[in-house]
């Protein structure tokens, strides 16, 4: 049963079995996998494969068509959703500052440096440093 969304398009995909490292190969058309490898017939490949679709398999290698799906298949499609997760609130009332707060407090201090140092890092341009010759260096309490 063809779909109109795979547009008949087809690869064959190439499982080596004695390849640890690396064993699926996808070819584009069953012409270049035998072009490649030539010790498999094109011809005895493509009978094998057009009847019934069952795979070609021996102790080497498996070779199989697979379709090649361009658009998501329609069943699945709908039953995935995308909600947003807003909280909508008065820029009186957000009171966004006790949950920063609190955040931040919740952090260790070398976490906050961290961070701290990360935005200065963010704001600067490539190459350029911070101008410390105005900072207050302080020890903290841990």
């Amino acid at each position: 049963m063809k779909t109109s969304d795979s547009l008949n398009k087809r690869v064959v995909i190439v499982y080596w079995k004695n390849r640890p490292e690396n064993p699926f190969e996808v070819f584009s058309s069953l012409k270049n996998f035998c072009i490649s490898y030539s010790e498999y017939n094109y011809n005895t490949l493509s009978n094998y494969l057009s009847k019934d679709k069952i795979a070609y398999e021996n102790a080497i290698v498996r070779v199989e068509r697979k379709e090649v799906y361009l658009r998501p298949k329609a069943d699945m499609a709908s039953a995935r959703k995308i909600i947003p997760v807003v909280r909508r609130v008065a820029l009186k009332e957000a009171e966004d500052y006790v949950h920063d707060v609190n955040y931040w407090l919740s952090k260790t201090p070398f976490e906050r440096l961290s961070a701290a140092a990360f935005i200065v890092r963010q704001s600067l341009g490539k190459g350029r440093v911070l101008d410390k010759t105005k900072m207050v260096r302080k020890k903290l309490k841990a």
